[in-house]
């Protein structure tokens, strides 16, 4: 019987749908996935386990689930031994200094012999000890915003997206202590199964595929015959353009794959280059 890797992702939350959204981008048939604890994929040998984003990394560590997506600041807050495999570019945030309205901070150092409240306390006293500071750390579960009112702390650390909730408590957001995203981790006893080692580089290539596709476009245009060298210098295309003759022997059709952002960097130089009936498609995936 064959074995199924078994994968964590969030049970609700910021990176659960989006998370699974990968998933389906990577081919992954998965349904009916709604208030259940477990489900498999009908075309992958994969099994997903929903659990409390705190947990992940601890299923993870015990190879319960032999992978896991999380947020990198959860990951770096509990310390424990997973490896962190790639970055999924998708739920971002960053954890942040945030101080009341009327004070300034103008460096770390300003930060000596002050009081701040935070969730993440190994990931702030590790930023503090980098940079030489020594500040009390009070660690609070949650409503961490609230404390500098009620005289609990000077400063609160937290995550901050819009920074709406800050402003509510009439605190503004300072400098970054870090950056956070979704992260792929895995048990480092993964390796040693050679069956789930296999299913493994199999759904990451899946995943890079599907990442490399997200930041890319397929981008068709006509040109005339004599702008095809000016027209390729132009195109930061992966691998060389696709050229194709047209019923119009002055012009011909050019396809290619770029970056999203350089998309609309060059839009404006081909045009001037003479390409006409320019279309930009999103692409699904990308195997190179």
């Amino acid at each position: 019987m064959k074995k199924n890797l078994k994968l964590a992702i969030q049970k609700k939350g910021r990176l659960s749908e989006k998370s699974m959204q990968m998933l389906r981008n990577c081919g992954l048939d998965i349904e009916n996935f709604q208030e259940r604890l477990i489900v498999s994929a009908a075309n992958f040998n994969l099994d997903i386990l929903f659990l409390r984003d705190d947990d992940i990394p601890e299923y993870v560590q015990e190879n319960v689930a032999h992978i896991g997506i999380v947020g990198e600041n959860v990951v770096l807050e509990k310390g424990l031994d997973v490896k962190i495999v790639k970055k999924l570019g998708f739920g971002r945030c960053s954890l942040s200094l945030g101080i009341p309205e009327k004070s300034e901070i103008n460096s770390a150092g300003d930060l000596n012999d002050k009081t701040i409240a935070t969730s993440y306390p190994n990931i702030l006293k590790d930023y503090l000890n980098k940079n030489n500071v020594k500040a009390k750390v009070i660690e609070l579960s949650g409503s961490v915003e609230i404390a500098p009112s009620l005289g609990v702390a000077d400063y609160i650390c937290d995550l901050v997206s819009t920074g709406n909730t800050l402003k509510l408590n009439k605190l503004k957001k300072s400098f970054k202590v870090l950056d956070s995203q979704a992260v792929l981790i895995k048990s480092k006893y993964l390796d040693d199964d050679p069956e789930l080692k296999v299913l493994f580089d199999k759904l990451v290539d899946r995943i890079e595929s599907s990442l490399k596709a997200k930041k890319s476009k397929y981008i068709m245009m006509n040109i005339p015959k004599e702008s095809l060298n000016k027209i390729v210098e132009i195109i930061p295309s992966l691998k060389s353009p696709t050229i194709l003759p047209l019923s119009d022997e002055n012009l011909l059709a050019v396809h290619a794959v770029i970056s999203e952002d350089k998309f609309w960097e060059i839009n404006e130089d081909l045009k001037k280059a003479g390409a006409s009936g320019i279309l930009s498609l999103p692409i699904e995936n990308i195997i190179l």
